[in-house]
């Protein structure tokens, strides 16, 4: 099994961006996540509740400015400095320092909301939470529960026949469904090789030279069933995945990760399971 994919998203809802190699950190990727969205009140705005966030990409320019853009136009945006800290809402964060008023209002007029962005500064004060798998010591950027999301394009191609097949059921004319993209949901890693879903079962992992733990499966939600093309919401893959992977009372597709060591991993790296 190789890597076949690496996406960071900077900013938290916004479209990511891939790339070929990334430096693994303890909180995640470098670069992943460390910019959220909030409202004026400073409760955290997420394209689960606003589909016209994933209209915006985002994309890592350097150590301190990612460049934030619509399709035509874009914005570059530096990391705050001497700003005071805002309150949010972000689970376990409590405060964060927010980027130029220009840069909020340059978002907000996009998407249609008063929106302000923030940027988590320090991600070592962040803990993991043991319900999501955390253990002491365990940190987090401003993703919602793990680290790192492994996807796997078994598991993907998978769950195209489960949904083709539910569209032929519902439609028998109809033909296949429409592919679905691995980016509906949003991973960090993708990997190649094995049998679907072989990945919720292993408990460490190495990919290239730095070792993972699995924290736990993970549950999906709304997101997943917004086109990342069109923007326009369904009902798959939810739909189907609710038929077939479906325990306590969730949806389940790819798993969260820990990391072990820090180091860079890339395109092409070996996936070794290990216990």
């Amino acid at each position: 099994m190789h890597v076949t994919g690496l996406w960071i998203h900077p900013v938290k809802s916004l479209g990511g961006q891939a790339i070929d190699s990334a430096r693994v950190e303890p909180w995640g990727l470098e670069g992943d996540r460390r910019w959220g969205l909030v409202d004026p009140s400073g409760e955290k705005v997420t394209a689960r509740d606003l589909h016209a966030l994933l209209r915006l990409h985002a994309e890592q320019v350097d150590d301190e400015t990612i460049r934030i853009h619509d399709g035509g136009e874009s914005i570059l945006v530096d990391i705050p400095l001497g700003l005071p800290p805002i309150p949010v809402s972000h689970a376990r964060q409590g405060f964060a320092p927010p980027a130029d008023q220009d840069v909020s209002e340059w978002i907000s007029e996009r998407v249609g909301r008063p929106l302000r962005l923030v940027w988590q500064e320090e991600p070592t004060q962040r803990r993991m939470s043991g319900a999501h798998g955390g253990l002491v010591g365990d940190t987090l950027s401003l993703a919602d529960a793990g680290p790192v999301l492994l996807t796997s394009e078994a598991s993907l191609a998978q769950l195209q026949e489960w949904v083709d097949a539910r569209a032929a059921e519902d439609d028998p004319g109809a033909g296949a469904a429409l592919p679905l993209s691995m980016v509906r949901f949003r991973p960090n890693v993708v990997i190649d090789g094995g049998e679907p879903f072989d990945e919720d079962g292993w408990g460490t992992l190495r990919i290239g030279e730095v070792r993972f733990r699995t924290a736990e499966v993970c549950d999906r939600c709304v997101m997943t069933t917004i086109d990342p093309e069109t923007i326009v919401a369904g009902k798959e893959p939810i739909r189907t995945l609710a038929r077939h992977r479906t325990w306590d009372g969730k949806t389940w597709f790819g798993t969260r990760l820990v990391p072990l060591d820090e180091g860079r991993i890339a395109l092409g790296d070996e996936v070794v399971p290990g216990d």
